[in-house]
């Protein structure tokens, strides 16, 4: 009953603001908040200023890394193409100089053809030349047979002494000769 009476009597004189706290209720609460404050000012933000530098780190070595792999893809671009156009240049260089040893070959071979069918041509005329000799002379000695016979037919007389043959049979042929010079 006497608390009950005190209180009443604490109410009674001042009735507090219920939406300022009580001192002691700001005191304890700017207490912790200090304490919250120290601890995130010594602790908290340099750990997040680490982690913060070492992640702009890890970027710009990234884009660092990217930029000199960039790079480097870039010359050898530039190297493969460089080696490609050499190639190009190199394989034309090829082809020209096989164009002209094929027509070197060309040209060779097609004098040489002509060589080979010149002789050939050359041989064959000197083996119809022999033969039209030959088949001349065996024509001849034929042609003085029939004819010495033909003027024994004709004379009746015997033309075997072969003097008088040769020489009947060589003016027979003088004069086939002369008439067939005339006829030309």
């Amino acid at each position: 009953m006497i608390n009950d009476t005190i209180l009443l009597a604490e109410e009674s004189s001042e009735a507090p603001n219920p939406l300022l706290p009580m001192w002691f209720d700001i005191t304890w609460s700017l207490v912790a908040f200090a304490v919250v404050l120290i601890v995130f000012w010594k602790f908290v933000i340099p750990k997040y200023q680490q982690v913060l530098a070492e992640r702009r780190d890890t970027i710009e070595g990234g884009i660092e890394r990217a930029e000199a792999a960039q790079a480097e893809a870039a010359a050898a671009l530039a190297s493969y193409r460089e080696q490609l156009a050499g190639a190009r240049e190199e394989a034309a260089a090829i082809r020209d100089e096989a164009r002209s040893q094929g027509a070197q070959i060309v040209t060779d071979m097609k004098a040489q053809a002509t060589a080979e069918s010149d002789r050939i041509i050359a041989n064959g005329n000197s083996q119809l030349d022999a033969q039209r000799q030959q088949v001349v002379s065996e024509l001849r000695g034929d042609l003085g047979k029939i004819s010495v016979d033909l003027a024994e037919k004709l004379v009746g007389a015997s033309l075997s002494d072969d003097v008088k043959q040769a020489g009947t049979i060589d003016r027979f042929l003088t004069e086939l000769d002369g008439a067939e010079q005339s006829a030309k």
